[in-house]
């Protein structure tokens, strides 16, 4: 198995942290743009995707701050992380997320998260 490499990726989001933790913390919120559907049954999570499930464990939450999600398929210590940072001066909101890829498919990862983020600020009507 080869080791995959952390990155973090930040994206300023004009919401307030208390709207964009419901998107990125429940079922309902996630499925209107991170999968197509999203099931929760307690800290285990279904995420549906063009007829494809998988499945994550809420590793930890703190309500308006992050969520952190590991994949139940993946035998290694990976996580992926969305977490709500306020700058103190500006008070700007960014969602600042943490994941693991394989080196040849970090670029594909990245984008990934960016069409994603893409339609949650769509959905937020956030610019």
């Amino acid at each position: 198995m080869s080791d995959k490499i952390k990155f973090e990726i930040e994206f300023v989001i004009q919401a307030s942290p208390q709207l964009l933790y419901q998107y990125i913390s429940t079922p309902s919120g996630l499925s209107e743009w991170y999968a197509d559907n999203v099931n929760s049954r307690s800290e285990i999570f279904s995420f549906i995707w063009d007829g494809a499930e998988e499945k994550a464990k809420m590793l930890k939450r703190k309500s308006d701050e992050f969520v952190k999600f590991a994949w139940e398929e993946n035998d290694d210590d990976t996580y992926f992380e969305m977490k709500i940072i306020v700058d103190e001066i500006t008070k700007d909101v960014s969602l600042f997320i943490t994941d693991f890829a394989e080196e040849d498919e970090l670029d594909e990862a990245k984008m990934l998260w960016e069409n994603q983020v893409a339609d949650l600020k769509h959905v937020l009507g956030s610019k």
